[in-house]
């Protein structure tokens, strides 16, 4: 499936303010609901979505937005494998994205045949936890090779998330991660997000993400 490439040149605050609460009425309008799925760079976002986004696109149409600074790897991933509507960003060197960044490259995406917008958003910790996208949700990976003292030295990312998802499973043998201090880092920051333990490759954990998924998109879209 073919894929676009979009340039999103802004500035970083300019035209941001009240983007986030235009964009999310008018995909309400439309009855789409807008995930934001951030972590670090190399923390599995991409391998999570392709086995995520079969089991959701049983119910939803399904549109993927791909930022990065540049290359197109992920967008093309995600094309020629699931065969979704997918639109790579550009940011022109920014290290996130923000409300009017999306707003505008969904002018390039047709919002009429999708029913779930999902943003792969930049690879980093700090940045995209400090700007509202306009998503319904913030859904924030970390793997356990990064540790699991995260919550503790980016809060902000965990004070944003509306649910969290402890990726690479399969590597708790060879890495050191305790999941109480990890949990317990969370509700520091955020006592109402969700967590959720996933290995994408083994497929653990990943219906229970689709169907707590389903529920929140459910209520907001029927």
């Amino acid at each position: 499936m073919d894929f676009s490439v979009v340039e999103v040149k802004e500035d970083v605050i300019r035209r941001n303010d009240d983007t986030e609460d235009k964009l999310r009425a008018r995909l309400k309008d439309k009855k789409i609901f807008f995930l934001n799925l951030m972590a670090s760079p190399g923390s599995g976002k991409t391998t999570l979505l392709l086995a995520l986004l079969p089991k959701l696109a049983e119910k939803y149409r399904i549109g993927v937005l791909e930022a990065d600074i540049d290359g197109a790897v992920d967008a093309a991933t995600i094309a020629t494998k699931l065969g979704l509507q997918t639109l790579q960003i550009h940011t022109g060197g920014a290290c996130h994205l923000t409300a009017q960044m999306v707003e505008d490259a969904l002018e390039e995406f047709d919002t009429d045949k999708v029913d779930l917008i999902v943003l792969e958003n930049i690879g980093n910790l700090v940045c995209p936890a400090e700007f509202d996208t306009g998503a319904n949700m913030n859904l924030v990976l970390l793997s356990v090779p990064e540790g699991d003292d995260k919550p503790l030295k980016y809060p902000l990312m965990f004070q944003v998330a509306s649910a969290v998802a402890v990726t690479k499973l399969d590597t708790l043998e060879v890495f050191d991660f305790d999941f109480d201090a990890f949990e317990k880092g969370v509700k520091k920051r955020n006592k109402d997000a969700d967590i959720f333990k996933v290995c994408s490759l083994s497929g653990e954990g990943i219906d229970e993400l689709a169907s707590f998924l389903e529920r929140k998109i459910d209520s907001q879209i029927k």
